[in-house]
């Protein structure tokens, strides 16, 4: 019963907190590369790096860009 829990995927994203690409994968209209490259333009969330193999996304930049994927840009951090 325990395997069961483990694949369920959840109905909503948290508004707060950090998400991997796979806890917002569902919610996503892109495939995982095109998210990354959108990042890379400031066209999609900007990733935070926890270490070498883990990366993760700020929920409120996430749902700010799954409300509109097309128009969104990422917030220039002041210098």
């Amino acid at each position: 019963m325990a395997a069961d829990a483990k694949n369920t995927t959840p109905n909503t994203l948290p508004v707060d907190g950090l998400s991997r690409w796979g806890a917002f994968k569902p919610f996503s209209p892109v495939c995982r590369e095109t998210f990354r490259q959108l990042s890379r333009e400031g066209r999609a969330p900007q990733p935070i790096r926890l270490g070498i193999r883990c990366t993760m996304y700020s929920n409120r930049e996430l749902h700010r860009w799954l409300a509109d994927p097309v128009n969104y840009r990422a917030e220039q951090e002041a210098a």
